[in-house]
C-alpha cells in the first residue's frame, strides 16, 4: 500500500486531562516521532501556533503536520454562522500548513456533570440533525473550495458513537463534501466492528486512525457507567498489537482496495504508565509485520 505512517502527540501529550503528559515538550515529542521513523503528526497543545515557527519546528525533525481536531456545534442553528467563521479560521490554518484533512466532530448535546464527575449524552432531534448535517455540508465545501477534504471523527462520548449514528451520518451528508475519519478504537468503543465500518464506508474513508483497546477496561467502563475521561485514564486505548482488535483483515481488506494515504497511529494512555516510545515501536513492529 502506498500510506504514509504517523503518530499523534496525543501518546505523548493528552488534549483534555491536561496532567498526562505535561512535562513534555515540542522538540521532545517530535524528536521521539522522529528517531522513530514517523513522517506526519497531528496539532499538539505543545507547539506553537505561528506557522512560521511551526514549519521550522516540523522541518528540524523532518516531520509534516497532518491535520488537527476541529470541534464543532453545528446542531445548534443559533451558533451557526459563529461556527463557520471558527470552522474556516482553522480550515486556514491547516492549509497555511500544507494539511490536506480537517479533522471535525460534532460535539453538541454533551452536558456535563462535575459534581458527579459523569457526561450526558443526548440524541440528536431529527430537527439538530438536519442542521449538524447541513453546517457539515457547508464546511466541507469550504474545505473543497481550499482543495482540502473535511474528514468526520466519529467518537466515543459524542452523538455520532454507535454504528447507527455513523450510518445516519454517511446518509445525511453530502458524500462530495463530508468524508469519514476511519479510526479502528472508537469504531469498536462504539459497539461496531471496525471491520465492518471499513467495508461499508471504505468510498467515504480519507485519512485513518490506528487505535486498538482493552477489552477488561471497555467492560468495565460500561459495566460501571464511567466517562471517557476516567476510561482513558485506566488504558482503554493502546497502540495496534496491544489490545483485542484484530488488524490483520483490516490491513488485508485496506491492500486489497487500494489504499493510499495518513495511517496516523493512536494510543491516548498515560506516558507515566505506557512510555511512549516504547508501545510507539510495538505498534511500528507489529503494522509492518501485517500480511499486506
Amino acid at each position: 500500500m502506498n500510506v504514509k505512517y504517523g503518530i499523534s502527540a496525543i501518546n505523548w501529550v493528552n488534549e483534555d486531562i491536561m496532567e498526562l503528559g505535561d512535562h513534555y515538550t515540542a522538540e521532545q515529542v517530535l524528536g521521539d516521532m522522529s528517531r522513530l521513523g514517523f513522517e506526519g503528526t497531528e496539532f499538539c497543545r505543545k507547539f506553537p501556533r505561528d506557522t512560521k515557527q511551526l514549519k521550522e519546528l516540523l522541518d528540524r525533525h523532518h516531520m509534516v503536520l497532518t491535520s488537527q481536531w476541529k470541534s464543532v456545534h453545528f446542531s445548534q442553528p443559533e451558533r451557526r454562522e459563529e461556527e463557520l467563521q471558527s470552522f474556516r479560521e482553522h480550515a486556514d490554518f491547516l492549509k497555511a500548513m500544507g494539511c490536506r484533512y480537517v479533522v471535525t466532530c460534532e460535539t453538541g448535546n454533551a452536558f456535563e456533570d462535575l459534581k458527579n464527575n459523569s457526561v450526558r449524552i443526548e440524541p440528536l432531534t431529527d430537527e439538530q440533525w438536519k442542521h449538524m448535517a447541513e453546517g457539515l455540508n457547508e464546511a466541507g465545501r469550504y474545505c473543497r473550495d481550499n482543495g482540502m477534504q473535511l474528514v468526520y471523527h466519529y467518537h466515543g462520548e459524542t452523538v455520532v458513537e454507535s454504528g447507527e449514528e455513523i450510518a445516519r451520518l454517511m446518509e445525511s451528508t453530502d458524500p462530495q463534501l463530508v468524508h469519514m475519519l476511519y479510526d479502528t478504537g472508537h469504531a469498536y468503543f462504539g459497539g461496531s466492528d471496525p471491520l465492518h465500518i471499513l467495508r461499508t464506508y471504505y468510498d467515504r474513508i480519507r485519512y485513518i486512525h490506528l487505535k486498538d483497546i482493552r477489552q477488561d477496561v471497555l467492560d468495565w467502563k460500561r459495566r460501571e457507567g464511567i466517562r471517557f475521561r476516567e476510561a482513558v485514564r485506566r488504558g482503554i486505548f493502546t497502540v495496534p498489537g496491544d489490545g483485542c482488535i484484530d488488524f490483520k483483515p483490516i490491513f488485508s481488506e485496506l491492500a486489497a482496495r487500494g489504499y493510499e494515504g495518513w495511517m496516523i497511529i493512536e494510543a491516548e494512555q498515560d506516558p507515566a504508565i505506557a512510555d511512549p516510545v516504547e508501545y510507539a515501536q510495538k505498534a511500528k513492529d507489529y503494522l509492518q509485520a501485517m500480511p499486506v
